[in-house]
């Protein structure tokens, strides 16, 4: 089975003063990438959380959105040009859930300790 993977905004910053016209410019987002997957009758996740900022909206800008209108794809597309790698993200989610589903080490009881005891 593969993994699920979810991006989610947790957060929006807005400015207070309008930026060249425009109100309510969203200039910072906290962001997350979860990802879930089933194996070995147990539900395995990752989770990895970051912040990033964009650039204001030139004035006139006619691709502006303002702030009730967004949507969760508009915020992710915005989170990828900025800066945050969408394909380097997933696969480090992958990759934990992989090692967690099959790990290198294991911890195993002491085999001096009573087990139950």
């Amino acid at each position: 089975m593969s993994a699920t993977i979810t991006w989610t905004t947790d957060w929006l910053s807005t400015s207070t003063q309008t930026i060249n016209g425009f109100t309510s410019v969203v200039v910072t987002a906290g962001w997350r990438c979860t990802g879930t997957e089933t194996a070995n009758g147990k539900e395995y996740s990752n989770s990895i959380y970051g912040t990033c900022s964009f650039t204001e909206p030139p004035a006139g800008d006619p691709n502006f959105i303002p702030f009730a209108s967004l949507t969760q794809a508009e915020v992710n597309n915005w989170v990828w040009a900025s800066g945050v790698n969408q394909t380097v993200t997933e696969t480090a989610i992958n990759t934990n859930l992989a090692s967690q589903i099959n790990p290198a080490t294991t911890q195993p009881p002491l085999p001096w300790v009573t087990q139950g005891a």
